[in-house]
């Protein structure tokens, strides 16, 4: 099977610094990485490192080569990224020492992405093949309206939160994945509780706790999955980690406790890393890792 992911790509400038600054305050970072990162572009690189066969559909600018040239590298079937006027999309990072962030974005060419390269690439898709979005392009309501049509599943990870972004395409979701606070945003914007959003499977992350899981088919009761304890140093693109790995382990066939874990696992061993895609753990390092 394949994920098609309609996703962002960005380049990230991730700045380390003491604390997280204060309105009005100026910082000396003490250190500057300049990687391949955006939610899209991380959980590309995530699904493939988990074995899935992952095609992105997304756009750079003229000056983005490098980024689609570092998605091949790792696996990602790149040939449906359009180049467009826009500049290729980036994201500052801030990261202090206890690994917490605070990121800014702009969006560029990710919202520059072509409504007929968005069907043209769906149009060859099977089946039970998986659509994978996020909320840093435009298109999502149409792509999920369109893969259902095909016989597509589609997973949406809601991030960044915008309810109007989320209203548009629950009525089209199958696998809703989201962290406590956006949870929290969701139910608070929309007024629907689980069993009204009308989606099968949610899931939502914990941070360090680790996560649960909620299913129509077993009433909506919470099952909760610990995060292994390690020391994180950096927590930048690991919800992204988790549902690329996530997405990977459903679409290979994996029951879906199974493909949590692994999840789960992928994200505990990102965290400890610094760095957005170009330091998401391959599956050898998470079935190899000795995690808490």
């Amino acid at each position: 099977m394949t994920i098609y992911n309609l996703g962002s790509i960005n380049a990230d400038l991730a700045y380390s610094v003491p604390h997280l600054p204060l309105p009005g305050e100026t910082l000396a970072a003490s250190e500057m990485i300049r990687g391949l990162g955006g939610k899209g572009a991380n959980m590309s690189v995530a699904a493939a490192r988990a074995a899935g066969r992952v095609v992105h559909i997304g756009a750079v600018g003229k000056e983005g080569g490098w980024a689609v040239e570092r998605l091949m590298e790792y696996g990602v079937d790149t040939r449906h990224i359009a180049t467009v006027d826009a500049a290729t999309g980036h994201a500052i990072i801030l990261v202090d020492g206890q690994g917490e962030n605070s990121i800014v974005i702009h969006h560029g060419a990710n919202h520059a992405i072509p409504e007929e390269l968005l069907g043209r690439v769906l149009a060859d898709a099977d089946t039970g093949d998986i659509l994978l979005m996020q909320n840093e392009t435009l298109l999502q309501p149409e792509a999920a309206r369109m893969a259902r049509k095909l016989g597509l599943r589609v997973a949406y990870a809601a991030a960044p939160f915008e309810a109007e972004a989320a209203l548009a395409v629950l009525d089209h979701t199958d696998i809703l994945v989201l962290n406590a606070v956006e949870m929290a945003q969701l139910e608070e914007a929309t007024g629907l509780d689980l069993p009204r959003m009308g989606v099968k499977t949610v899931i939502v992350t914990e941070g360090g706790d680790g996560c649960r899981i909620h299913l129509a088919e077993n009433g909506w009761k919470p099952e909760r999955f610990a995060a292994p304890k390690v020391n994180a140093v950096d927590t930048t693109g690991a919800g992204d980690t988790f549902t690329g790995y996530l997405i990977a382990g459903i679409d290979r066939g994996m029951p879906l406790k199974q493909a949590v874990d692994l999840a789960t696992r992928a994200a505990a061993i990102m965290v400890t890393r610094r760095g957005t895609a170009d330091v998401i753990p391959d599956l050898k390092d998470v079935q190899d890792a000795r995690l808490g």
